[in-house]
């Protein structure tokens, strides 16, 4: 049986913004004037250090939004030599090395961000997303649980799980990945096209049009034109009703 090729929804090269860390409650002991000398000089070279990090990081996320991917990795590696604790500059640099296919940096690059704060969903999620990319399926679907885990309505991760799923044929569990997304989001045509794929291949075909129907209705365009092209529907190709709902 072949494995079903489906719509993979990524948020991989996707920009995300953090909230402020509340600034280390400043001792108020009396301290000798050396030593306060010293602290305010460390502390405007620990000012203009942030300052700089932040511009570097200003900078680097317009690289990365253009898709100057080189550029952009140069600027986070430049800004993470001064901040090295920066989830954004790490999560963001595993973006652009994806976008190069750098495929291991890039994933080290993210387990450095989830090293820095475990509960980074963007990042499991992304790791997700290059583990897909290269194959290693069982690792993508750790990883996208582990963003389901942090943040449960996050319907791309269910989306993708499934993809997962569906390429090592567990087939049931990826359609009830699809379930989970099309309860957190409804409008979702992507999990139902691939429920689709998958009962196709199952030779289903009542189910397989009943969810290519739904899609089509929605976006005939796009979703005829994949249909048409779609190595999955081949079982049922030659099937009238097919046929006739995307010719």
């Amino acid at each position: 049986m072949a494995n079903c090729r489906c719509i993979v929804v990524s948020s991989l090269i996707a920009l995300f913004s953090f909230g402020c860390v509340q600034e280390r409650e400043r001792s108020r002991e009396l301290v000798q004037p050396i030593v306060l000398e010293n602290n305010i000089s460390q502390f405007f070279i620990q000012a203009y250090d942030s300052q700089e990090a932040q511009i570097l990081l200003q900078q680097a996320n317009i690289l990365l939004d253009n898709h100057y991917y080189d550029e952009a990795v140069n600027l986070y590696n430049q800004l993470l030599a001064i901040e090295d604790d920066n989830i954004e500059a790490w999560n963001n640099r595993g973006n652009a090395l994806a976008a190069l296919k750098l495929y291991e940096q890039s994933i080290a690059s993210y387990d450095k961000a989830i090293t820095l704060q475990v509960n980074q969903h963007q990042s499991w999620y992304n790791r997700g997303n290059v583990l897909a990319q290269i194959k290693r399926y069982s690792e993508a679907i750790h990883s996208y649980e582990q963003a389901i885990r942090i943040k449960p309505d996050k319907y791309e991760a269910w989306i993708n799980r499934g993809v997962a799923l569906s390429k090592i044929q567990r087939y049931q569990e990826a359609i009830d990945s699809y379930d989970e997304a099309i309860a957190i989001a409804p409008n979702t045509t992507e999990a139902y096209y691939n429920k689709a794929c998958i009962h196709a291949l199952q030779n289903n075909i009542s189910l397989a049009l009943k969810h290519l129907k739904k899609v089509i209705d929605r976006a005939p365009d796009r979703y005829k034109q994949l249909a048409q092209n779609d190595p999955d529907f081949e079982i049922i190709r030659e099937d009238k009703r097919f046929q006739d709902l995307i010719y």
